[in-house]
């Protein structure tokens, strides 16, 4: 990583109530606590690690304001709201550095049909595909071998990067973010058996992504099998997380990877779901709910529900249950005696 932020940069983007110290050290690079060395910044962000900062080498280090710390010879501490947001400020800065956007305009190999509308501040890298009737919004970026089916809509400041599917008549917002491999608007898996045959249901609906929501590598949503599956604005989505047909998705999840969310499936907004989860189709999981990883929903979800476990219960009922499962060898040996006990006894 190379960067170039000045110590007068870093104090102007995170703004910290107060300082101590100082360091000589140019600023080099990011690092944790008990990895960094001279020109590294790191960060408390877990109190679990609090104990590691009186021996941290970090030239500068981000701590709450309330940390009690003295600074170490050539070190300057930086006391602020909050370090991991103070940190991802000069992550958002270093990114700008190091992956600017190139120049508006469309690159001499991207092909972009006729009737396509592109605005003039959009990027259009190489190898990607328009097709008839699209839409990019201002300054959407799209990256090499991005494709946009017909009549689809992308909206201002998006980001799609390297092949990205959007489909026909699917639709993003503003602000969106789709990292590599993503696909919007794959077929849903609909099919009936007739005749002694899987028949294809026609799957004739769209996707629509509202503002400010980001996709992970390689995640999939199925276009509706009618009207739309649609995601709300602010949800963010890890990688290789497969939404079905007709989903709807609310405002500000959270849904870590490989989660798998089936048809007509509706998760109220403030979602949380832990990675490998599964979910039925066909339910309601409500408002500000949290499910723990590899866990599986098959009903409906009371808003503020905290779930764990295959099937779910309630998560302090799983904790509970998971500490006499351990237990179980030992139950049925003491049972077996108790039988055999009863056995003797009776002869």
């Amino acid at each position: 990583m190379k960067v170039d932020l000045t110590l007068e940069q870093i104090h102007a983007i995170v703004e910290p109530r107060s300082t101590r110290g100082t360091t000589t050290e140019p600023f080099r690079g990011i690092a944790s606590l008990t990895a960094a060395g001279p020109g590294d910044l790191s960060f408390l962000g877990n109190p679990k690690y609090k104990g590691e900062v009186a021996t941290s080498r970090a030239s500068i280090v981000l701590l709450p304001p309330d940390f009690v710390a003295e600074p170490q010879a050539n070190q300057w501490l930086l006391f602020v709201e909050n370090p991991s947001v103070a940190l991802a400020r000069i992550c958002a800065r270093i990114e700008q550095q190091l992956w600017p956007k190139p120049a508006p305009g469309i690159h001499a190999t991207a092909h972009v049909a006729a009737g396509a509308k592109v605005a003039p501040s959009a990027t259009i890298g190489p190898l990607c595909v328009i097709e008839a009737g699209a839409t990019v919004g201002e300054r959407t970026h799209l990256q090499a071998q991005a494709f946009v089916g017909r009549d689809a809509i992308i909206g201002d400041d998006c980001w799609l990067m390297p092949g990205v599917i959007l489909a026909a008549e699917c639709v993003l917002k503003n602000r969106v973010r789709l990292q590599p491999g993503v696909v919007i608007g794959s077929d849903g898996f609909g099919y009936e058996f007739v005749g002694g045959r899987h028949s294809k249901v026609p799957q004739v609906g769209q996707v629509v992504i509202d503002d400010d929501v980001e996709i992970g590598a390689n995640s999939t949503l199925d276009r509706a099998r009618f009207s739309r599956t649609s995601v709300g604005e602010g949800t963010k989505i890890d990688n290789l997380v497969q939404i079905a047909h007709n989903v709807v998705i609310g405002r500000h999840c959270m849904i870590c990877a490989q989660v798998g969310i089936s048809g007509s499936t509706t998760l109220e907004d403030y979602v949380v779901i832990g990675g490998q989860a599964g979910l039925a189709g066909h339910i309601t999981v409500g408002r500000g709910s949290k499910i723990d990883g590899q866990s599986a929903v098959n009903a409906d979800l009371e808003p503020g529900s905290f779930v764990k476990g295959s099937p779910c219960l309630p998560y302090q009922l799983e904790q509970r249950v998971n500490v006499l499962r351990r237990k179980l060898p030992d139950l049925f040996k003491r049972v077996g005696a108790i039988e055999e006990q009863i056995a003797a006894n009776a002869n």
